[in-house]
């Protein structure tokens, strides 16, 4: 799935040539795809738990998952149904809102620092730095020169945490503007939804064009050897689900955590604990 879904770097990237609905490498029905998503649960939380006790021993590895997507493309879906497998002592979860004043008195990527998993921790990240040149661009929040430098930024803070042992994986979810719409007026239809509803939703849905525009340029300057994205069909609630917890399943299979040897006498604290009856 790597391969598959990997955006190839410095590559122009044209969002409207992604097919939301796509299920590449997927289950072939949604059955299907939840039924794959849980046999892979027990295979995400052993490896999870070993990453842990493998920090816990001083091993300074962990994984930085970001999901960056326009509202409604599942990022807050995504950590229910993909994190939830995970035993939450070893996850750090964060949802990134509007700049607060005091982050605003800080450069753009202060905040972020302050969320970074530590070893042996999974990091979740809804949203990200990425909001920074993306709301940002589409907003002209900030002078275009100083927007450029920040892909730059990025990519150099990236290549640091990679250096330092994290593996990030970047997934954006991609949806399209037609199921944008119909899960809004759900939204709207259930009361018990109106709280995750808001008028600049409607705002945003204007400005499509120009979100797309930037998300294929932060594609396009910031999916790199150390930090690549991966574009998520992100339609279909079941294969988003799976795609990114395989995705999440070879990272970590790749690190290959292992469980610390014991740094004392098995047999002897054995011994004493059975003497103890």
């Amino acid at each position: 799935m790597s391969e598959l879904l990997r955006v190839p770097g410095g590559e122009r990237v044209d969002l409207s040539a992604y097919d939301a609905a796509a299920t590449p490498g997927g289950p072939r029905d949604k059955a299907a795809g939840v039924a794959a998503t849980a046999e892979l649960g027990p295979r995400l939380a052993g490896l999870q738990e070993r990453l842990w006790a493998a920090g816990s021993a001083g091993d300074r590895r962990r994984v930085l998952l970001i999901l960056q997507g326009m509202d409604t493309s599942g990022k807050g879906g995504t950590v229910k149904h993909v994190i939830g497998q995970f035993n939450p002592s070893g996850c750090r979860i964060k949802a990134f809102k509007a700049p607060t004043p005091e982050e605003l008195n800080h450069p753009f990527l202060w905040r972020i620092v302050k969320a970074l998993p530590e070893p042996g921790e999974i990091g979740i990240f809804d949203r990200s730095q990425y909001e920074d040149v993306l709301v940002a661009r589409v907003r002209e929040l900030v002078p275009r020169a100083s927007l450029g430098r920040r892909y730059g930024q990025i990519n150099r803070f990236e290549k640091t945490l990679a250096d330092d042992g994290v593996t990030v994986v970047k997934c954006f979810l991609h949806i399209s503007y037609e199921q944008q719409k119909r899960r809004l007026l759900e939204r709207l239809d259930n009361p018990d939804k109106h709280w995750k509803f808001s008028t600049g939703d409607i705002d945003d849905r204007t400005l499509w064009p120009a979100y797309q525009e930037a998300y294929g340029i932060a594609l396009e300057r910031c999916s790199t050897e150390a930090a690549p994205w991966f574009v998520i069909p992100a339609d279909r609630k079941w294969y988003r689900n799976w795609a990114v917890s395989t995705l999440l399943l070879e990272h970590l299979e790749a690190l290959d955590p292992q469980y610390p040897k014991a740094d004392f006498d098995v047999a002897e604290s054995r011994r004493r604990l059975v003497g103890m009856d």
